[in-house]
């Protein structure tokens, strides 16, 4: 008898393994929103290899993008790896390497401008300069929370994340605008960015405000999130200084073929670059 049955107690230890081995909450979200949804498809049933692969199969012939199916291959992996069911894991899809973003899902620094524009002129101060802070500095938004008071009169932020350490230099005009804001809100220390309740404001709520903005502004939702901002940043970064290895240290990132994703261009670009070459005459 298979004993591999994923029960609510598993998940608990995991999400709880997740957390201990610092995985950011972003990932953590994700990866139990992932293997919760495997756990529905299985209804039940045990785990075998021969089940992994009929999901992955669905999934492939179902709604979702390959990169997708990767993604929650990967919390599934995860959580069976943990579990120590290892021969019940399965490979990922192939999926042949990008050379350009999909035109649907570049922001352009225009329509960052008219994101800024569109809240400021909502009176929504606190995302405009949040958007700011994402994009000046490239942080992740779950790493906004280390812009804080003290950071900013430092003129620096030290992020602690993945069991990694990193200083983020702040621009002088950032950090001036934030201790306006900060002065106006009466927060004295600690983080900046606060609910109307005091605590730190959540990715999702984040999320929430920039995709509730696109109307105003006239931009795509498909091109509003905050990741996006750090994916404008990077852009920009490399145009400036073409060191992609600074850039990676920068992002935090400990393998440049993550910091290459950063750095495709859009659909539209690649096909001017493609007709400067010349060569259909």
């Amino acid at each position: 008898m298979n004993p591999y049955v994923i029960t609510d107690q598993h998940l608990s230890d995991y999400a709880q393994h997740l957390r201990t081995n610092e995985r950011s909450a972003g990932t953590v979200e994700n990866y139990l929103r992932y293997t919760r949804r495997f756990v529905r498809w299985l209804n039940g049933r045990p785990v075998t290899q021969e089940g992994t692969a009929a999901w992955k199969k669905q999934l492939a012939e179902g709604r979702y993008a390959p990169v997708t199916v990767n993604a929650m291959l990967a919390a599934v992996n995860s959580l069976l790896r943990f579990l120590g069911w290892e021969e019940c894991r399965v490979k990922f899809l192939r999926v042949q390497r990008r050379v350009f973003r999909e035109p649907g899902r570049e922001l352009t620094q225009a329509e960052y401008r008219r994101l800024l524009d569109a809240a400021r002129s909502r009176g929504q101060e606190r995302l405009a300069l949040l958007m700011e802070a994402i994009c000046a500095t490239g942080i992740r938004v779950s790493e906004v929370k280390y812009l804080t008071v003290e950071a900013v009169r430092r003129g620096r932020a030290e992020v602690a994340l993945k069991g990694k350490i990193r200083t983020i230099l702040l621009p002088g005009k950032l950090c001036r605008k934030l201790l306006q804001y900060a002065k106006k809100k009466k927060i004295v220390s600690g983080e900046i960015f606060l609910t109307a309740n005091g605590t730190g404001i959540s990715r999702r709520q984040i999320w929430g405000e920039m995709k509730r903005l696109c109307r105003h502004a006239g931009v795509e939702p498909s091109k509003v999130f905050p990741h996006n901002l750090r994916h404008l940043f990077a852009t920009v970064f490399y145009r400036a200084c073409r060191d992609i290895v600074r850039l990676a240290d920068v992002l935090g990132h400990s393998s440049l073929e993550t910091t290459r994703i950063y750095l495709l261009t859009s659909g539209t670009e690649h096909s001017r670059q493609l007709d400067r070459l010349g060569l259909v005459s």
